[in-house]
């Protein structure tokens, strides 16, 4: 039987693929880990796409069709469960996830909190208050910074470290939620929560409308101004990571900030075009974040973390 499963170099290689057509900011960022490290990225990365996609009726998180995303939800919890339970599974993306938890050691906690938050997304959930966005957050990217934590060596008891990983997941979330406010309206979604689209005095639904793009813009500031807090409290985390692990981190750090920093600052035409970062961008912050990392011990110093963030579950 074993001569007919693929090797983990094949598994490796397609998750290389998935990486390289979904996300080209966390490609670049991966690729500054040493090999296994950045290997383990990959398929952790495999497998959370593919189960975006699953989710979403998407490719690569592109396009969207019309799906039984109850019976979606359902296929992740099962392969999932395989994968973790260490079963050949037969397909790449939940394949990788069996390798990357055996190979770490990952807390399957993480795992099912980020399924939890496909989970979120199949009901069509939407914020009412402030923590309810940070908790959403927390699950459809403050775990996976958890995740990756533990594939950089991390260990899963080292909570002050993880609370950082987490923190760095939020902040991108955060990014990612105020540059496509527009797509996700297009998708019948909305991140925004119900009392600040009230504070605001924006009808439900209505938030993309001509009328309001200026609150609307205000309340994008708020997201930019929350992922840059958490990005700046996950930083502090850097020094716990060996140097080419916190260089990737930085990076990222730098290049979602570049989104968010774009966001704030086109104001209320932030959704006129989609906010991205060059590829020139991409190489500055890569530049930027190689200084940083060898300095990150006297730039990121240990501190308490700001207790006015919320905090992840534990």
């Amino acid at each position: 039987m074993s001569e007919w499963l693929p090797s983990r170099a094949a598994i490796v290689a397609t998750a290389r693929e998935a990486i390289a057509r979904g996300s080209r900011s966390f490609g670049a960022a991966s690729s500054l880990f040493d090999r296994q490290t950045r290997e383990r990225a990959w398929l952790l990365y495999a497998w959370c796409r593919a189960c975006d996609d699953l989710a979403d009726g998407q490719d690569h998180g592109h396009g969207a069709m019309e799906v039984d995303k109850q019976a979606g939800l359902a296929r992740i919890r099962e392969l999932t469960q395989a994968a973790l339970d260490g079963q050949w599974v037969g397909d790449p993306a939940f394949d990788a996830l069996r390798i990357v938890a055996a190979e770490t050691g990952l807390p399957h906690r993480y795992v099912w909190d980020l399924v939890e938050g496909f989970a979120l997304d199949a009901a069509e959930w939407g914020p009412r208050h402030e923590g309810d966005l940070y908790r959403y957050c927390y699950h459809v990217a403050g775990s996976v910074g958890c995740m990756m934590a533990v594939i950089m060596g991390v260990s899963p008891e080292d909570e002050a470290t993880l609370d950082r990983a987490c923190d760095l997941g939020i902040a991108f979330q955060l990014a990612n939620i105020a540059r496509d406010i527009e797509a996700d309206d297009r998708m019948g979604r909305c991140y925004l929560p119900d009392d600040w689209l009230t504070e605001m005095d924006i009808p439900p639904g209505q938030h993309m409308k001509p009328p309001f793009r200026q609150r609307l813009a205000v309340l994008a500031g708020r997201l930019t101004s929350a992922a840059t807090a958490y990005a700046d409290s996950a930083r502090h985390g850097t020094p716990s990571l060996p140097f080419r692990s916190a260089w990737a981190v930085l990076a990222a750090a730098g290049i979602y900030g570049e989104i968010a920093r774009k966001v704030a600052a086109r104001g209320e035409h932030a959704w006129d075009h989609r906010v991205a970062t060059s590829g020139l961008e991409k190489l500055g912050w890569i530049g930027r974040a190689w200084w940083q990392a060898q300095r990150r011990r006297d730039l990121y110093p240990p501190a308490p973390r700001d207790p006015d963030l919320w905090t992840r579950p534990r």
